[in-house]
């Protein structure tokens, strides 16, 4: 077994989408990013890539490479699960994001998760937590997700 952690933040900007496990959440702000700004994939990307020691996501998928413009975090993620060949055993995820409320959305995210990474909906936890209004997540300005994730060899 090995297990590994992830993490992501982006900055909020109006006029982008606001995608969150490959989901589109309607809202009036999206993440600024080079890809897609997936926080959720982006993070569960970083902790299986953690957990077979293969560094992070900028080095698979650099941010300033015109191939990663734009690109689709589930693309990625696809990608990541190949280059690995990883049994995910399960993820535990938090998004932390002050608005819009996510949790008409979490059972669509774990779905499309799971349809993803082929791995059963009971092995995918997602979970919504607010800032309480503290610092940039809480003032509305970013969006950040952690993620573990425990793989067998």
């Amino acid at each position: 077994m090995r297990v590994g952690i992830g993490s992501d933040i982006h900055r909020l900007e109006e006029g982008r989408k606001l995608v969150i496990g490959g989901i589109t959440i309607p809202y009036d702000k999206g993440e600024k990013a080079h890809s897609d700004g997936d926080v959720l994939i982006h993070a569960i990307i970083d902790a299986i890539l953690g957990a077979y020691s293969m560094d992070d996501i900028g080095k698979h998928f650099p941010d300033n490479a015109a191939e990663t413009e734009g690109m689709n975090s589930e693309e990625m993620l696809k990608a990541v699960l190949i280059m690995t060949q990883c049994k995910i055993v399960n993820i535990d995820t938090t998004v932390n994001l002050e608005k819009p409320r996510l949790r008409p959305y979490i059972q669509n995210i774990r779905e499309n998760l799971s349809r993803i990474m082929e791995i059963p909906l009971d092995r995918i936890s997602v979970k919504a937590k607010t800032a309480e209004g503290l610092g940039p997540v809480g003032e509305g300005l970013a969006i950040s997700a952690e993620a573990a994730v425990l793989v067998s060899e």
